[in-house]
């Protein structure tokens, strides 16, 4: 037995040694490399540090911090944090992850109060504690989908601007001025990059990270095939504009013709959830067998799950990507 413990704590040494290395070791050199450019940079220049300023952007952690490398193997922290500047918030992930993480355990208390069933306590408080996740992927959808409508029109101004003999400079600047938002906020975004050194193609790059847009990326990959290329690209994003709205005018058409299908399927997943609280207050029997009862809380777990499962299936067949 002591030998076993030995040995799992002889790997268990070397396997956080070998994370620490793989993860912190590239991290701390790349640091080091931009530290000495900068120090090359003062020197060349004159310029001595100050304190008030630096040149190194540094992204706040949050008061949950420490949640970061909880979450970090899997990718849940950057995917949360990428939502939420694609969704235009202020949030940090690791708080959204912090609060949700409370709503779950402070849920889980409250039902324990009434509800028998375990499976029954962490599904509920499950559903509670995700609410905060789906308000930043609603605000991002409906971010994303302004945008969308928008581009055309940035598209237009920036035709117009390149027709007038300016460059692309000064036509990505004319769609950050006169635009609306969110489009002339992420082009700000762009001509502040630029501004501050970064390459035309890098920030074309950036914006499209920002902003995952199909259309856009096509625009964005027009713009770099004419810097390189040369090639008139007016008449082609012309085609694109045109493109873009009449993709649009077919996506509302199709929402039109299935509004029908498309309420019927609303009240079909809704029906469960009012039947169940019609029955609960007229025969409150019938639901504390389901509460209560190690078997009908099983039953009960299904069906709210099946629920669930049933509402995800028809809401993707019911918003077809065009």
């Amino acid at each position: 037995m002591g030998f076993f413990l030995v040995a799992f704590v002889i790997f268990s040494v070397a396997f956080l040694a070998a994370g620490y290395y793989v993860f912190s070791v590239p991290q701390q050199q790349a640091a080091d490399v931009l530290g000495s450019r900068l120090r090359e940079l003062r020197a060349r220049t004159g310029a001595r540090p100050t304190g008030r300023g630096n040149l190194v952007r540094r992204e706040e952690r949050g008061s949950f911090a420490f949640l970061a490398d909880l979450f970090t193997w899997g990718g849940l922290v950057g995917r949360l944090q990428k939502s939420i500047r694609q969704a235009d918030l202020r949030y940090q992930a690791t708080d959204v992850i912090g609060l949700c993480l409370i709503l779950f355990v402070g849920f889980l208390l409250l039902f324990s109060l009434f509800v028998p069933s375990l499976l029954l306590r962490v599904l509920f408080s499950g559903l509670f504690g995700f609410v905060p996740v789906a308000y930043i992927l609603r605000q991002r959808a409906a971010r994303l989908g302004k945008f969308e409508h928008q581009l055309p029109d940035a598209i237009d101004l920036f035709n117009r601007s390149m027709k007038a003999g300016h460059n692309i400079q000064s036509g990505l600047e004319t769609i950050s001025t006169e635009a609306s938002d969110p489009v002339k906020q992420e082009f700000k975004k762009l001509m502040e990059e630029m501004s501050l050194g970064s390459t035309l193609d890098a920030a074309l790059h950036n914006l499209g990270e920002r902003v995952p847009l199909i259309d856009l990326k096509f625009f964005i990959t027009g713009l770099i095939l004419q810097r390189q290329t040369g090639a008139n690209m007016v008449a082609v994003l012309e085609n694109l504009s045109t493109l873009v709205r009449e993709r649009l005018a077919l996506q509302e058409k199709m929402k039109a013709a299935t509004a029908q299908q498309r309420w019927s399927a609303a009240l079909l997943c809704g029906m469960p959830i009012v039947f169940g609280l019609a029955l609960w207050v007229m025969k409150p029997e019938y639901i504390d067998v389901l509460v209560n009862d190690p078997v009908g809380s099983k039953f009960f777990a299904y069906g709210v799950v099946s629920e669930v499962v049933g509402i995800l299936v028809i809401r993707k067949l019911s918003s077809p990507k065009i």
